[in-house]
């Protein structure tokens, strides 16, 4: 019995301490051995004054505030037809900006495209219903018109001499973000094939552009517009992937008068159906050009039959694609070659309808040059 005595006095001694020791609640770990201070007034090593803008930072600023107030949201209305619930609203939403003090704005064509109802947010926060006053789809292009006339309008830049490596500037309203202002540099100037045709020398830049930016401005370091933001390259993901493209401002306002006055573009025209034909189709063809575009149709009453052009008479397959051969092959257009309906297209788009042309052609082996004046088409190809 005399054995057990100390054991037992050990096993009150152990239960004793657990139950002083763990008596109340657990203190906290703001209560813990660490010391807390609970000063009435927290002392903060402040910065003496407001910090100035680097030269880069200020620039930024002037651009934005610049170039903001001209800048607009556009929400577009189309009906959609649902199998169960019929004819059902759906909006989209894009960018434009203010051109002129009679509420005139340039945006894609795309974001108006097949609307039912548009309406416009100015950076004011102001709402205005707009109507479409002129569409260019073949280069993404349209002119709306909003009541007011107290919107300012953007200044307008020149995009004829941009050089990579320039500094530019997008402000749109991507995802939805009214007054987002992105920055970056132009990329390279290329001949991209839009949703209708080519935009020649459309401006890329890894400026972030993203849904909703669409229709709104690219501008220079002087806040001036250079580009109408267009598409984006995304590798399959809806967003920005550092590769976006722009429409040269130039290039709209060669367009402009028309769509305003007319509601639509006058494209020059030939008048002419071509495919592009290489040295050893040439060669088989008995031509003494090397390549060119060999024209397949003359369009009747065009200004390609009006001069004398000749199209295919001949049927062939060039693959399993049916074509006419025969006809005449167009190598150049005042001394610049043309090889593809691309290098056309850019020629196209530096004239205008009723411009006088001289078009090099070889009938089988007899070069010839004709002078063409230009026709008119709501097409570019």
């Amino acid at each position: 019995m005399k054995p057990m005595r100390p054991i037992l006095l050990i096993i009150v001694l152990v239960g004793v301490f657990y139950f002083l020791t763990n008596r109340g609640p657990r203190p906290s770990l703001s209560q813990s051995s660490t010391s807390v201070t609970r000063p009435e007034h927290v002392e903060l090593a402040e910065a003496s004054g407001p910090l100035s803008l680097d030269a880069e930072e200020q620039l930024n600023v002037t651009v934005y505030k610049k170039a903001l107030p001209s800048v607009v949201n556009i929400t577009s209305t189309q009906v959609t037809f649902d199998f169960f619930y019929g004819a059902v609203p759906q909006q989209g939403a894009g960018s434009g900006f203010v051109i002129d003090g009679q509420g005139h704005i340039l945006t894609n064509y795309h974001v108006i495209e097949n609307a039912r109802q548009l309406e416009v947010t100015t950076s004011d926060k102001k709402k205005y219903k707009a109507q479409v006053v002129g569409t260019d789809p073949a280069h993404d292009l349209a002119v709306i018109q909003i009541p007011s006339k107290t919107v300012p309008g953007a200044e307008i830049g020149d995009s004829k001499s941009l050089v990579v490596g320039q500094k530019v500037f997008a402000i749109g309203n991507p995802f939805g973000l009214s007054g987002t202002m992105t920055r970056g540099i132009i990329s390279s100037i290329r001949s991209v094939r839009g949703p209708r045709g080519f935009i020649d020398e459309a401006i890329q830049t890894d400026a972030a552009i993203n849904p909703g930016n669409s229709g709104g401005p690219l501008l220079n370091s002087r806040g001036q517009v250079i580009g109408i933001n267009s598409m984006i390259l995304t590798g399959g993901a809806e967003q920005s992937a550092g590769i976006g493209f722009a429409i040269p401002i130039n290039t709209a306002k060669s367009v402009l008068d028309d769509l305003i006055h007319l509601g639509h573009a006058r494209f020059p025209a030939l008048g002419v159906r071509t495919i592009p034909i290489g040295p050893d189709l040439a060669d088989e063809m008995g031509l003494a050009a090397g390549s060119g575009l060999l024209i397949v149709q003359v369009v009747p009453g065009s200004a390609a039959d009006r001069a004398g052009l000749h199209g295919g008479t001949e049927r062939a397959y060039l693959g399993n694609v049916p074509i006419t051969l025969g006809g005449d092959l167009i190598v150049s257009i005042d001394g610049e070659a043309i090889e593809d309906q691309q290098e056309l297209s850019h020629v196209m788009q530096n004239h205008r309808a009723g411009d006088t042309v001289t078009v090099t052609i070889y009938r089988g082996r007899k070069r010839l040059d004709i002078k063409i004046v230009l026709g008119e088409s709501r097409e570019t190809a």
